[in-house]
């Protein structure tokens, strides 16, 4: 029976689970997930824990903050000032902005979970939402496709 490897196009349906049990994604909501092993498509641990997998086998995983979405850094969280925002009714805990960052001279617009609001300032968290948190995920792969020429 064929098994899934480096270079193979491969099918997946998933739960993936925070700690406290709770689905924050699953392809019953975004549809099967397609990739191929190797390219980088997906967090590496998580294909690695695809290879040797065979057509209908379903695997369930963990992967730490680190393998994941990396530990929460606490220097992410910045407090900014509220009166040069826009829309500043509209800002509460919760709310994920996109906020403009220079960078070796560049301005890019980075997302921000808003974390608390005072009268005259906005604490923001720039870490991604799912850092610091393991990831737990129940993984059945559908289909295998050889996609290397010889």
């Amino acid at each position: 029976m064929q098994k899934a490897q480096p270079g193979h196009l491969v099918t997946v349906i998933y739960d993936s689970r925070l700690e406290n049990d709770e689905i924050f994604e699953s392809s019953k909501e975004t549809g099967p997930l397609e990739f191929t092993i190797g390219t980088g498509e997906v967090l590496p641990d998580f294909e690695t824990n695809i290879i040797g997998m065979t057509k209908g086998e379903t695997r369930t995983f963990t992967l730490p903050p680190e393998a994941g979405y990396g530990p929460h850094n606490p220097e992410l969280v910045q407090t900014i000032a509220k009166n040069g925002l826009i829309n500043q009714a509209m800002v509460k805990p919760g709310t994920i902005m996109g906020l403009d960052m220079q960078k070796d001279g560049q301005t890019h617009k980075i997302p921000a979970t808003v974390v608390a609001v005072d009268d005259e300032n906005i604490t923001v968290d720039f870490n991604h939402p799912l850092a610091g948190q393991s990831l737990t995920f129940t993984v059945t792969l559908q289909s295998i496709n050889d996609t290397q020429t010889d």
